[in-house]
């Protein structure tokens, strides 16, 4: 009796020691969720584009530019003979206006007051950011934004909610150049 109680036990470790063996994924995940998202992007880009476009064919009245990074602008005062345009770390005063692609005010100018922004060195929304650095100290300059210059997805966590395209009039007071020696 002793005998068989060793062997059974004997039996039981030797058959409850085997080697670990892999587990399998309960679902298997094919990356689909991303060319969703890539694709519904796409989707929501080209619409804000083609509403951009048909606003710009409606009015005859300005010359819009494309710009390199994906927004469209116009000037409604230009200096012509300035060449300077604010470069990284200068400082410049600005005041300007948010409307949604309707016309509609978002934020007046008397509500933002003027602004002072260090030219890449502080947070300001990345179309705005560009267009400020194509602009020279007097002009006036209306951009048109897609959402993804704007403030995309998050929208401002106040009156400009998710995905919203907008059109901002901006007016440069001053461009001061960074000082080149710092103590």
């Amino acid at each position: 009796m002793r005998l068989a109680l060793h062997t059974l036990c004997l039996l039981f470790l030797f058959s409850s020691c085997k080697t670990p063996e892999a587990r399998r994924p309960i679902s298997i995940k094919s990356g689909s969720f991303i060319s969703e998202s890539i694709n519904r992007n796409k989707e929501l880009a080209a619409r804000e584009e083609a509403r951009i476009q048909k606003i710009i064919n409606e009015d005859s009245t300005n010359n819009y530019i494309t710009s390199e990074t994906g927004f469209w602008y116009f000037y409604t005062k230009k200096d012509t003979i300035s060449t300077t345009t604010p470069q990284f770390g200068d400082i410049v005063t600005f005041d300007y206006n948010v409307k949604d692609l309707g016309g509609t005010v978002i934020y007046s100018q008397q509500e933002l007051n003027t602004i002072t922004y260090r030219i890449d060195k502080e947070e300001l929304f990345l179309g705005l950011r560009e267009g400020l650095k194509l602009m020279k100290q007097g002009e006036m300059v209306t951009f048109l934004f897609p959402s993804y210059q704007a403030y995309g997805y998050y929208g401002d966590d106040n009156k400009i909610g998710t995905n919203i395209p907008l059109i901002a009039e901006v007016t440069l007071n001053t461009i001061t150049k960074e000082s080149t020696t710092e103590n």
